[in-house]
């Protein structure tokens, strides 16, 4: 599919001014709220608003708000996508240094918030880990299950702290991660940002509606989310949508239990799984399921489950 005429000729006035060639520009990099672009423009947030919804309307940018805030990352449609990155290699790749400087103070904050509310809800984290086993053997599972690599696109669902991108991401050559938590996404930026990985990609996202395309995955992964959701088969059916011909889904959770007291301490809505019902879901979203993967706990507690499942190789990618 491409752009039509009008639609061409529409998007390129909206992208032909030097304020909104620099917002895609630092777009291009990650997504941001008003309030980080007009710090970065130093310009009024009103003024950085128009400028917003021109380039909204004209399908250059999207926009999604995330509690009192609102965020916007460039488009997801390819053809745009394709015109912004044309008009983005010919700009003067000096021209941005001091909105790249200006950006970086904005990361540089983050950062320092991202880690004060890390401390505030790491001892909610540490609580849950100690009723399961070590967290070194699961990784190792998880390692195993996913398969040496190396692989093209690794996609994370409900990314949370980016734990499975720095897991993974030496054997991907590039990676995406979505949570739709920004504070979770400030946490992993950080933690990719140390990690020293540079292809990764992480964005707000509903794990129930990713907007990513279909079968262009070669490893999706959804480690400790599904337990918090109300409808959980409809996100493996999503994250299932994802995986490319040849390619593995990835989950981690649960097996069923009987603490009902992560249900309003930790706001868990399912008490594990089973691998029949994780069976069903995975072969009704068209994979083929492996046998699972369990790992009881020391003592009493939470069996933690890898449940992996793989497209055929020869099944062919339907176009959207």
């Amino acid at each position: 599919m491409s752009l039509t005429a009008d639609h061409t000729v529409e998007a390129l006035r909206a992208a032909g001014e030097p304020t909104r060639l620099r917002v895609l520009s630092l777009l291009a990099g990650e997504e941001l709220s008003v309030m980080e672009l007009s710090r970065i423009l130093d310009q009024s947030q009103p003024r950085v608003s128009r400028h917003l919804k021109l380039m909204t309307d004209a399908g250059l940018v999207e926009r999604f708000p995330d509690g009192a805030r609102v965020f916007y990352r460039l488009t997801s449609d390819a053809p745009a996508r394709r015109l912004i990155d044309t008009v983005l290699d010919v700009l003067d790749s000096g021209a941005g240094e001091a909105d790249d400087r200006r950006l970086e103070e904005v990361r540089q904050d983050r950062e320092v918030a991202a880690g004060a509310y890390f401390e505030r809800i790491a001892p909610q984290w540490d609580r849950i880990r100690s009723l399961y086993v070590c967290e070194a053997a699961v990784e190792a599972a998880i390692l195993k299950a996913a398969g040496d690599g190396p692989f093209d696109r690794v996609v994370d669902l409900g990314t949370g702290s980016g734990r499975m991108l720095t897991l993974l991401g030496k054997k991907a050559k590039m990676s995406l991660g979505l949570d739709l938590s920004q504070n979770m996404l400030n946490i992993a930026r950080a933690n990719v940002s140390r990690a020293g990985l540079d292809k990764v990609e992480l964005r707000h996202g509903d794990i129930f509606a990713t907007r990513l395309p279909e079968q262009t995955a070669d490893l999706v992964l959804v480690h400790q989310v599904l337990h918090y959701l109300a409808d959980p088969t409809a996100a493996v059916a999503e994250a299932a949508r994802l995986v490319m011909p040849g390619g593995r889904l990835l989950i981690v959770d649960f097996a069923p239990h009987t603490l009902e007291h992560l249900r309003d301490e930790y706001q868990h809505r399912r008490l594990g799984f089973s691998d029949d019902e994780m069976r069903r879901w995975l072969t009704r979203a068209g994979l083929t399921p492996s046998a699972p993967i369990a790992l009881p706990p020391d003592t009493d507690g939470l069996t933690v489950v890898i449940w992996t499942a793989e497209r055929a190789a020869n099944a062919r990618a339907q176009v959207a």
